[in-house]
Parts: C-alpha cells; structure tokens; sequence
C-alpha cells in the first residue's frame, strides 16, 4: 500500500510544500506549490498552502502519514515532525542530482555550503553571516533600486563586460556601494555581474573551506536558478585546482521541501516498524 508524506519548508520570503507518495519504486512527486509571504503570516500561509497542495492531489490531511517542516516551520501545529533544514536540503539535493556533493543552499538572510555523502548525509558545513551582501535580499534590494525585475537579473550580469565588485560584506554598507556606482554611470549589467562574482567569491571559500574538491556542487535556495550567480561561480573557481561542477536544477526551490517529506517517510518507516506511530501522531 502507497504512504505519503509532506513537507513543508517555511523560508525567510517563501513557504514551500510537497507531496511524495512512497512504496513499489522511487518516491513519487504528487504536488507542489511555492507561496511568496509578502509581508502575511508564515504559518497562516503555510497551512493555506498544505491544504490547497492536497486539494489539487486530490486528497485529505488524514491520508497523509508524515507531515515534515523544516526550515522556520517548526512550530507549526499540523505537521507530526520537524527536521533541521540543513539535512533536509542535503538530501532533497542527493533527490534532485545524486551525483552531489556539495550543496550550496542561498536564501533571503545567507548561503551557506554543505558537503555530502552519496546518502545525503551532512558531513561539514560553513555559512555566510546574516549581514552578508551574499543573500537573496540583499540582491533583490539591488535590483529593486536599479528598477529592474529579478527575472532579469541573471541575463542582465552575463552581459557585463567590466564588472565593480562590491567590496564590502556588511550589505548596508555594500548598498552605499552600489549607489555610488550608479553616480559614476557604471551600467546595471557591470554592477549585478560585480556583486555576482563578489557573492561568488564567498561562496567558494565556503567550499574550499570544507574541502569540497570534485563532483557536483547543487545550487538550492531562492537563488539557485540565477543563471548570473551560476555563471559567475563557474568563473571563480575556474582558476581553482577542482573538479566540481556548480549546477541548478529546475526545482532546486523545493530541495528542503524535498528533503523533509523523505526524512518523515524515513522515521514513518521506523516508528511504524516500532510499533510508535500512535505516540508520534
């Protein structure tokens, strides 16, 4: 008989669900959904979003064996687990491309790296400071003040052909920065590619600072589909002695979603095999 399992990633800017049904094969994806806060409740939100999720499965929340949050869902009140978003976007990662090991996981507030096993176990990890102009925000600000739309951020960098790197990580000071550029007359294009190859540059010393050397680096987070970061990462470590291959993925949004629903299969199959499933519910 097919179990499901949900997870729900509650994020700084998006609440992400999904849907996984579990037994004969692979995990299967059933639903999915990504909600932008925008300024709403995150818990009223992501409980909006589960029960509109399973309405268009077309299924009920008792059908459901494992509800998993990760992320700032952990006080969540329908959700029967909760799993720290680091593994849980290590192994949604391991879901999505199984040749990774390195996930670099970029969201509103920090990036942070993480080096994996074939199993999706975390084995080290670094993150940027919360004050980093190494995060979604702060490049959403950007672009907000250079009245240009975030899905044209990625075009707009690959086009720079004599990028200003923003010097400074503190991203009040790295904004002051950015003003100053657009005084001088540097084009948008120069300063989105500065500020990738300066967010690039972190990113790889995280990297290298937990010995991630070779295989697939997954990008994850609200960032990993910015085709300018990823570009401007490929250029950072191509001078670099490794032999990694920094890669999106189409649902890299979802990974910590992803994750959490196959960690709650995972303690669903050993609480029931326990004997404990009326204690976890």
């Amino acid at each position: 008989m097919a179990t499901l399992t949900a997870g729900i990633d509650v994020g700084t800017g998006c609440v992400k669900t999904v849907l996984f049904e579990h037994g004969g094969g692979a995990p299967r994806w059933l639903a999915r959904s990504v909600d932008r806060i925008r300024q709403r409740d995150p818990y009223q939100l992501a409980a909006d979003a589960y029960d509109a999720m399973l309405r268009q499965a077309g299924v009920a929340r008792q059908d459901v064996a494992y509800v998993a949050s990760t992320g700032d869902g952990e006080n969540l009140t329908f959700t029967t687990g909760h799993f720290y978003s680091m593994t849980t976007h290590a192994r949604g990662a391991i879901h999505l491309d199984g040749t990774t090991r390195g996930v670099l996981d970029i969201g509103a507030l920090h990036g942070r790296a993480i080096r994996v096993d074939p199993r999706g176990k975390v084995q080290a990890y670094k993150m940027t400071s919360q004050c980093a102009s190494g995060s979604g925000q702060f490049l959403e600000n950007i672009a907000r003040y250079l009245g240009i739309g975030q899905d044209e951020i990625g075009s707009l960098s690959q086009q720079g052909e004599a990028p200003e790197k923003v010097s400074s990580i503190c991203a009040v000071l790295a904004e002051t920065d950015v003003i100053n550029m657009v005084s001088r007359g540097i084009s948008a294009a120069n300063i989105l590619k500065g500020i990738h190859l300066s967010m690039a540059g972190r990113l790889a010393s995280l990297l290298k600072g937990i010995s991630v050397s070779e295989g697939t680096v997954l990008m994850t987070g609200g960032l990993a589909l910015d085709t300018g970061l990823v570009a401007a990462l490929r250029e950072s470590l191509g001078g670099e002695k490794v032999r990694m291959e920094v890669k999106g993925h189409p649902d890299s949004i979802y990974a910590g979603a992803i994750g959490a629903a196959l960690w709650g299969a995972f303690r669903h199959q050993k609480l029931a095999a326990q004997g404990r499933l009326a204690m976890a519910s």
